[in-house]
């Protein structure tokens, strides 16, 4: 009689041992990569949505301190977007250095900079995990995925 939630189980390269699963507002389970083995044993209580894989597959650059990641993101053999991550190695409380992240992000991407994550909120003055960076792709993939819904309006 419940309504199912959705959870994402996601993978990043710089984490390889490393299975992230994502409830739908709410929290983030690190577990180790054998994860995906025990949800297909888990298979009678979680419906898989397979047409659902989302992905972010690019580029890892290194300027001095600064750690850029350009990908791709596909849905299935489609490119939807471009996923661009950017950390400043040397600071673990993110709000402590956002504006110097702005102020370099502004030196490549110009007005398309994007505006403080909504993860520096609730995290204002504590250690910034790998959870966060995993919280934002979830938030870019479901931006994407909504942009796919929504109907393409015809031109007269």
């Amino acid at each position: 009689g419940q309504t199912g939630k959705l959870m994402y189980v996601m993978h990043n390269s710089e984490y390889p041992l490393s299975c992230f699963a994502l409830f739908e507002n709410g929290p983030c389970l690190i577990a180790d990569a054998n994860f995906d083995t025990l949800m297909v044993k888990l298979k009678g209580f979680f419906q898989n949505a397979k047409a659902n894989k989302i992905e972010s597959r690019g580029t890892r650059y290194q300027y001095c301190d600064f750690l850029v990641k350009v990908g791709t993101v596909t849905m299935g053999p489609s490119a939807r977007g471009i996923s661009v991550e950017v950390e400043y190695c040397p600071c673990v409380i993110a709000n402590d250095c956002w504006n110097l992240l702005l102020e370099f992000m502004q030196s490549f991407m110009g007005s398309h900079t994007p505006g403080i994550p909504s993860v520096f909120g609730a995290k204002h003055d504590s250690i910034y995990s790998p959870a966060d960076t995993m919280v934002q792709y979830m938030e870019l993939f479901n931006k994407i995925r909504k942009q796919q819904q929504v109907p393409v309006a015809g031109i007269r």
